[in-house]
């Protein structure tokens, strides 16, 4: 099984075609099936620029930090450090004995006690009890004026004093009632660190990251790396790319398990490539096969689902850190495929069914929660191409 040779030129043709319109300044895409794997760079590494996009660009992943992140947890839980469905008190005294709003759109001095405590397993599926709330009530204002609230820039608070923070403020709903997207993964990356008496970025490093090869991705850019990293930008009021980031990078204060890691097709690629093969990469075993199918086994309930259908599509529950697509909605979407993108512009699935990977790296922050146009047109050429 691979690709016809006729119809990836389309994929070609796709891209580029987002490239000359002036849409996105660069793209590094990668797909991969049954040992075949092809990768190809377009465009330039930054707006108006003259170098051109290079295969081993470093960009900011966003919220594709999140697959490594609930990964990571699996593997504590592998060495019983820790257990889906024990509390979480001891190692986050921050989040014991929780108040939990009267009503989410409420104001929140309106409380009853939680039901339960908070475990790592409302954590990895985003039933914990905060996250995004829409229509911005109370609660998510709260979150926003604390420096709480999912976003793209990165956290200016320590590890400490963001737990801290998040302590003072009721929950949005009981544990395990409601998927809130987003900050169970920032609370899990902090529950990594104290339980493996590791920071984080050691953590994913050494046994993760070097296992597989993945040289390039962390939480911070080196130095001597800058000229690799991919300027991020933001469509501006006229719908030009306006450049949001500084181009000097330094370890954070807060090293999101939501969303800080930058990274590169080839590393990502490795890792997605270890969770297609049942958790094993070369002579390396990350994870057991066990693991990884609860890693990519929907979670929600249907009504858990319809609510949050507006983040999360017509064709998708959520797993442990990324989405998987439950029903076949259109030729892209298999499914048992395991998928999540990031809001600065990156996209990846795996599809298990068609041992399939497709990758897609850009500069261009999503303008909204539903996927971008060139990520839908991305999939779609990639399952087009399919030579069976």
């Amino acid at each position: 099984m691979g690709f016809a040779k006729q119809r990836l030129a389309r994929l070609h043709e796709v891209m580029n075609g987002y490239v000359a319109r002036g849409e996105l300044p660069g793209a590094v895409a990668a797909v991969s099936r049954g040992g075949e794997t092809h990768i190809e760079a377009f465009g330039t590494l930054a707006v108006g620029g003259t170098e051109p996009m290079r295969r081993d660009a470093i960009f900011r992943i966003a919220s594709n930090t999140k697959p490594i992140t609930a990964a990571a947890a699996l593997i504590l839980v592998e060495e019983c450090v820790l257990r889906l469905d024990d509390p979480v008190d001891e190692l986050l005294p921050e989040l014991a004995d929780r108040r939990v709003l009267a009503r989410p759109d409420g104001p929140l001095d309106e409380t009853v006690p939680a039901n339960r405590p908070i475990t790592l397993r409302d954590l990895l599926t985003f039933r914990f009890g905060l996250g995004v709330v829409l229509g911005n009530p109370p609660i998510f204002r709260a979150l926003s004026e604390a420096g709480l609230a999912p976003g793209l820039d990165v956290v200016d608070l320590s590890i400490d004093e963001w737990m801290r923070r998040l302590g003072e403020l009721p929950l949005a709903y009981q544990p395990g009632e409601q998927w809130l997207y987003h900050t169970g993964s920032d609370v899990l990356g902090v529950l990594i660190a104290r339980a493996s008496g590791k920071s984080l970025p050691d953590f994913l490093r050494e046994r993760i990251f070097e296992p597989l090869g993945m040289r390039d991705t962390g939480f911070h850019v080196p130095a001597d790396q800058l000229h690799r990293l991919a300027p991020s930008y933001q469509a501006g009021p006229g719908g030009e790319l306006v450049r949001r980031d500084d181009p000097v990078d330094s370890p954070p204060k807060f090293p999101g398990g939501g969303g800080g890691l930058v990274s590169t097709v080839d590393d990502y690629l490795a890792f997605y490539r270890m969770l297609l093969d049942g958790g094993r990469y070369g002579r390396e075993r990350i994870l057991s096969r066990p693991a990884v199918a609860l890693m990519c086994t929907d979670q929600l309930t249907d009504q858990q689902k319809a609510d949050a259908r507006p983040i999360l599509g017509e064709s998708a529950g959520w797993a442990f850190g990324q989405a998987v697509v439950t029903h076949r909605v259109d030729l892209s979407t298999t499914p048992g495929q395991f998928c999540w993108s990031g809001g600065l512009g990156t996209t990846a699935f795996g599809d298990p069914a068609e041992d399939l990977i497709g990758i897609l790296l850009t500069q261009r922050a999503m303008a909204s929660a539903a996927p971008s146009q060139h990520f839908t047109d991305f999939r779609t050429t990639v399952y087009q191409a399919l030579s069976d």
